[in-house]
């Protein structure tokens, strides 16, 4: 029969192969697929109410965000356009 001590260890090891499972990432970006995600025009801006700007480069997208910013619109938010469509809908 296994001591409480015994139990315990056998109960950290399964919880940290489960945590080394699920950080462990399935493909490594290379910055050239970085760049061109950011470069690719299907951005939004959001807020806490709706779509505010889409079908834009991440660059555009930080630009619309401080124009918002100004005109001090709240929950302002930069996502994908896929995204966005899910917020709006």
């Amino acid at each position: 029969m296994e001591t409480e001590s015994e139990e315990n260890q056998k109960s950290n090891e399964t919880a940290s192969a489960r945590k080394t499972d699920v950080a462990s990432p399935t493909k490594v970006a290379s910055n050239e697929d970085f760049s061109g995600e950011l470069n690719a025009p299907h951005w939004s801006v959001v807020s806490f109410e709706t779509c505010l700007a889409s079908g834009l480069t991440y660059d555009k997208a930080v630009k619309k965000m401080k124009q918002f910013t100004t005109k001090k619109i709240a929950g302002l938010c930069i996502v994908t356009d896929e995204a966005a469509e899910r917020i709006v809908n």
